[in-house]
């Protein structure tokens, strides 16, 4: 996976605690930009944006860890999460859930590929239960899915990502 420590990353993180004037009732959204710009909260940065806002660091890991949008984990590129909620589930997600894995190369209990272009979660509810089953990539909904459908969406990824790495 890249490096996510970058020097222009860490300057993107002083640019987001100025945008928000080091105000530490600000810190959910300072943390969403942070997480926008590297797909996770890095411990270091955690450490470095409380002291930045004179918080303890146990209320900053605090609130990255009571919130559900917000993760200490690096994700991939490309995130799926995938419905387990009850509509979902009864529709086969299980079956997409295990033909996304294989066709990516997750291990066991893995959720992020080794080269770090894919995540595959799964979430309890998507709140569109009418569209079963219901895959989000990319904050974009994908309904009525299916095994096939699924690694097709795999399949243009990985020919997009090859296009443009050539």
């Amino acid at each position: 996976m890249e490096n996510t420590l970058t020097v222009e990353r860490f300057l993107r993180v002083c640019d987001i605690l100025e945008k928000y004037a080091y105000d530490p009732s600000k810190l959910v959204p300072v943390l969403q930009e942070i997480q926008e710009e590297y797909r996770y909260l890095p411990e270091e940065v955690l450490t470095y944006v409380a002291t930045s806002l004179e918080l303890p660091p146990a209320s900053v890991f605090g609130v990255a860890t009571f919130y559900a949008h917000f993760t200490l984990e690096q994700k991939g590129k490309h995130v799926f999460r995938l419905c387990d909620g009850t509509a979902c589930h009864v529709k086969g997600s299980n079956d997409i859930l295990e033909a996304l894995r294989e066709r990516i190369g997750l291990k066991d209990d893995q959720q992020t590929t080794k080269d770090g272009l894919f995540t595959v979660e799964t979430v309890s509810c998507l709140g569109a239960c009418g569209l079963a089953p219901v895959v989000v990539l990319d904050e974009k909904v994908h309904g009525q899915m299916t095994p096939e459908s699924a690694i097709a969406l795999v399949d243009e990824i990985m020919e997009k990502e090859k296009a443009s790495n050539e």
